[in-house]
């Protein structure tokens, strides 16, 4: 018995009739789903509209006299041109097929069965949408002031009129307001402004408007990209914004820095208000940036030296200069001289009488003179002395573990050359 053999020319047809059979099957398949989706949309009931609802549509054609919108109801609604002037002639003539619109439902169903719409009595319903979606994003937004009262501003945006507490206003607007029911001040009325949704109530026919909350989120948003780009070591300019018991608040474009009051000078600093004021200008230092908690540290005294880096340019031992008692121990007590170094007045050398503790000489806060006994800038420690202030022939023996010349040091503040 023979095996029968199959040609090239016959295994072509087959897989040809066989491609053939598999696209017939794929049509049949397509026209049962269009004739389950055609069955669904005849016995699905159609919804009833009712009067005043709000309904959402899409443009089928538009005409002269009006357009025509699939509200997804058994008869396409109606829009006459008359509900529709609240479209200017720009928009209306960017209104394109397929383009969604917002109506309003005047007649359910006219003499021929189509529903009247009117997209002008349903854009405070839009406006009302577009502020739940702001409030839900918390974006901001932005309206024109249109009068005011005892509370607030009153404020028109997307058609819907609502109220920024005076709390809540800012800026310029808040400078234009005047309070005791009496009219703004010219300028008030028309300003456009931008604010935060804080709360809705349509029912109540209710909006709540802050502007203060728009400005701490710019803010918030000038201060993460500031953080970004802000270097630890570099030199910006800025502008004093608020002062507080404990340091000044900086702008830096958008975002404030604090310069703690311990880095606003190198010599004590009793009160912020010594050193800066508000609005006023300067460079400051970026100490350090923290980018989790968006915290940025300045500082005004790291733009100059620091003390004991030029100690020895400003100080020289035997020295006689003005100082004010900053501290007592009971070893001695510490003064401050110009700049801000501070050093030891040890307690033998308080007064050449002896005694027991340095408060029976001196007290913190007086002012005195002292002589330079000693400079050691490496261990950041001046030596000083009271009792040796009078002493005209006192010359510096010893200073730092090196002996000084006499002739040299009578040249250096004798003005001998």
């Amino acid at each position: 018995m023979t095996t029968p053999t199959c040609s090239e020319t016959d295994v072509e047809q087959v897989v040809e009739a066989t491609e053939t059979t598999d696209e017939v099957v794929e049509e049949v398949e397509d026209e049962v789903e269009l004739d389950l989706d055609a069955l669904i949309d005849l016995y699905t009931p159609a919804k009833n509209l009712r009067r005043g609802e709000i309904i959402d549509g899409k443009v089928l054609s538009k005409t002269s006299d009006a357009l025509v919108v699939n509200i997804g109801y058994k008869a396409e609604g109606i829009v006459p041109m008359r509900e529709a002037r609240s479209l200017d002639e720009e928009a209306l003539a960017a209104l394109a097929i397929g383009d969604e619109v917002i109506a309003y439902v005047i007649n359910p169903e006219n003499e021929y069965g189509a529903p009247v719409l009117s997209i002008d009595r349903a854009r405070g319903e839009q406006g009302w949408r577009i502020l739940e979606k702001s409030m839900e994003i918390e974006e901001t937004v932005k309206g024109k002031i249109i009068g005011s009262n005892r509370g607030g501003a009153v404020v028109e945006a997307e058609g819907v009129q609502g109220f920024v507490p005076l709390s809540q206003l800012v800026g310029p607007a808040r400078e234009l307001y005047v309070p005791g029911g009496e009219d703004p001040k010219e300028g008030f009325v028309g300003m456009e402004i931008e604010f935060k949704v804080i709360e809705l109530n349509r029912l109540r026919n209710r909006a709540i408007f802050s502007e203060r909350a728009a400005l701490q989120a710019w803010k918030a948003a000038q201060k993460a990209r500031l953080v970004k780009e802000l270097t630890e070591g570099e030199t910006r300019q800025g502008r004093v914004t608020g002062i507080s018991s404990f340091g000044a608040f900086v702008d830096l474009g958008g975002a404030d820095g604090l310069i703690h009051i311990s880095e606003l000078s190198w010599e004590p600093v009793k009160s912020t208000e010594e050193i800066v004021k508000v609005g006023q200008e300067l460079e400051v230092f970026v100490l350090r940036v923290d980018r989790d908690s968006l915290k940025i540290a300045l500082s005004l005294r790291r733009l100059q030296p620091e003390p004991w880096e030029t100690v020895h340019e400003n100080f020289a031992v035997g020295q006689v200069l003005d100082a004010t008692i900053t501290k007592l121990a009971n070893f001695g007590a510490f003064a401050r001289l110009d700049g801000g170094i501070e050093g030891l007045i040890h307690i033998s050398e308080l007064s050449e009488e002896t005694i027991e503790h340095p408060r029976d000489v001196v007290s913190e806060g007086e002012s005195i003179q002292v002589r330079i006994l000693r400079i050691e800038a490496e261990r950041r420690r001046l030596g000083l002395s009271i009792k040796q202030v009078p002493d005209e022939s006192y010359r510096p023996e010893e200073v730092g573990g090196g002996l000084v010349d006499v002739q040299e040091f009578a040249q250096l503040f004798n003005g001998d050359e």
